[in-house]
């Protein structure tokens, strides 16, 4: 009996640390104590404005990871993110509340349009890469940009576009509720990315990544992988929109400018490309820092302070650790268990003599 209760305890504790181990499970963590930060601001613990902020920095991850895959996975640059997200938003707004569509309706007309508008640009990455696609992304935004701004018929213009209710499914759903919903696409788009690039897909985009002409004589589809990117990319940027829109409940035409491509592109830079907790990381490094950290201090000549780091973490991350912040962890956490080993050996040797 002693032995079945040893070895079914072994079992346990190994099944207890693949599954700790296991990607999942670390993801399924995340999402539980992303709810418990609304149900402890219900309680009263945490206040609303922090949980405002906490759902726009989720939403931003979301459209982090869309981007990973275009920079981190394909190598491919875009300045076109603010655009997209902007045009998720107007595209819940006008269709919830001036066509008065369902929202899940509006989530299938959103996404299949978002899937029209990355394959476009995922086209065009065929003939043109690097600096000048870049290029060509940001005025693809810019034309959204003056299109919010103008046509006032869609998007009411400079004044912005509101919705008064967003239902789902016959329920009103509240700022609260719409936090459970965000929480939820950034499980399940957490889960999807990590499914992809450990995929024969992801695969594929590193070798175009690293030569596309190597790629190409391997039997791999340029055209397939990268049109693929691009339209998971812009997708999950359109959703992030419509996310926004339904938690807001406003939009204005001058929050998408290039700042947010520009931001959104650092925080995946700075916190790793190739991992969904580096670009997590990032996000909320550089989305965060001046709102939860600056802005509760109410220093005047620490207003412009998060421009001021976030530029010197870039420079810092690109010439000395272009693998991001979540790799400079990595390494740390690594060289911290040899010298724990290290110390451990070194007291079994000086208890119990060297073996």
């Amino acid at each position: 009996m002693k032995k079945q209760h040893l070895r079914f305890y072994r079992n346990f504790i190994a099944n207890l640390k693949a599954t700790i181990k296991h990607p999942f499970f670390s993801i399924l963590a995340a999402g539980i104590v992303l709810i418990m930060i609304q149900v402890l601001s219900l309680s009263g613990l945490i206040p609303p404005s922090i949980v405002e902020v906490f759902a726009d920095l989720w939403i931003y991850i979301i459209v982090g990871l869309g981007f990973t895959l275009l920079l981190g996975y394909s190598g491919l640059a875009s300045l076109g993110t603010a655009g997209f997200i902007g045009l998720g938003g107007y595209l819940m707004g006008y269709l919830l509340s001036g066509a008065g569509l369902p929202v899940f309706v509006v989530f299938i007309l959103g996404i299949l349009i978002a899937i029209f508008v990355g394959s476009l640009v995922g086209f065009i990455s065929l003939r043109i890469e690097g600096m000048y696609l870049a290029i060509i992304t940001l005025g693809l935004s810019e034309i959204l940009v003056e299109i919010f701004k103008f046509a006032t018929k869609f998007t009411n213009g400079f004044s912005g576009l509101a919705i008064e209710r967003f239902t789902f499914l016959g329920k009103i759903m509240m700022q609260k509720d719409v936090y459970y919903i965000i929480v939820i696409v950034l499980v399940f788009t957490m889960f999807a990315v990590v499914n992809l690039v450990n995929s024969p897909t992801g695969r594929a985009m590193l070798s175009i990544k690293d030569s596309s002409s190597a790629a190409q004589a391997m039997g791999i589809s340029v055209l397939k992988y990268r049109l693929l990117t691009f339209v998971l990319a812009t997708v999950l940027a359109v959703i992030g929109g419509m996310l926004y829109m339904g938690y807001v409940r406003a939009i204005y035409p001058t929050e998408w400018s290039i700042g947010i491509s520009l931001n959104v592109l650092a925080a995946v830079v700075i916190g790793g490309a190739k991992s969904i907790w580096g670009v997590s990381l990032g996000t909320i490094i550089i989305f965060g820092f001046e709102r939860l950290i600056l802005d509760p201090l109410n220093i005047q000549w620490l207003n412009n302070a998060s421009m001021i780091i976030n530029g010197l973490l870039i420079i810092i991350i690109v010439m000395f650790y272009p693998g991001g912040l979540i790799r400079l962890f990595k390494d740390l956490s690594n060289y911290f268990k040899k010298w724990m080993n290290w110390i451990i050996k070194k007291w079994r040797d000086y208890h119990y003599g060297e073996v």
